[in-house]
């Protein structure tokens, strides 16, 4: 046998490149369960960072995975309480104010969606905020400004029915009155309820996002409406700063 074969049958394993690569991917798994430890990254980033390693380089087994559940934060455990708290303190003012089923609220995975059906803020086709609704929307705005809110994201989301819009309106479509209505309850939280316009923003996004069928005028009522979201830090980390 010849010593250069004798060389590669003594060699045998799998190269020394594959070993390096290893260790190199081992230390960097390392390196991120020490920044989960020691912040507080959010549980889906993290769990993207995790589905990176797996299944695509051949280190890892594709088929295993890390389970970390959502909300681990404590930011967010407390936010959702307070949101809820919020929640009731709404309901019970949209009570006294007889608007219970016009102004309905909402704890989802974004955050507190408080929904005030259209004619509530506007009249039929128009987005001029009507007199009686500046009240509401104070009392909104103080609990906006609310310590424990403060420094939340705020999304204004203004929606519409199907109807199209008739031609003497000064609007040519869905969406811009749907955007106009969001931007008109915006200016006044920043102008006039002296919320900081780096905490939020305003969308129209005409008819597209119903939360019913368009195929009734009941089912097309509950489509018109203006969204406030008070956006939970993992989702307002996302917003343009």
């Amino acid at each position: 046998m010849s010593r250069r074969r004798r060389r590669v049958e003594e060699s045998g394993g799998s190269p020394s490149w594959l070993t390096t690569y290893s260790d190199m991917v081992t230390l960097l798994l390392a390196f991120f369960v020490l920044l989960f430890s020691f912040s507080e990254i959010d549980a889906e980033k993290f769990r993207s960072i995790m589905n990176s390693f797996q299944g695509g380089t051949g280190v890892f087994d594709g088929s295993a995975s890390l389970d970390f559940p959502k909300n681990v934060t404590g930011d967010d455990q407390y936010l959702e309480d307070e949101l809820e708290k919020l929640k009731e303190y709404l309901e019970d003012y949209a009570e006294t104010l007889g608007l219970g089923e016009e102004i309905t609220l909402k704890v989802e995975e974004r955050g507190l969606i408080v929904r005030f059906m259209d004619n509530v803020l506007f009249d039929s086709g128009k987005a001029a905020l009507k007199p009686e609704s500046i009240e509401i929307l104070h009392s909104v705005a103080e609990i906006l400004n609310r310590e424990e809110f403060v420094d939340r994201h705020i999304k204004v989301e203004g929606h519409t029915d199907t109807d199209p819009i008739i031609r003497i309106s000064k609007y040519p479509t869905n969406w811009e009155l749907s955007s106009a209505r969001a931007t008109n309850v915006l200016r006044h939280l920043v102008e006039i309820e002296k919320i900081d316009g780096n905490r939020i923003s305003s969308s129209g996004y005409s008819f597209y996002r119903p939360i019913a069928p368009n195929d009734t005028p009941n089912n097309k009522a509950r489509n018109r409406r203006v969204d406030i979201v008070i956006l939970k830090t993992s989702y307002g980390e996302f917003e343009p700063k």
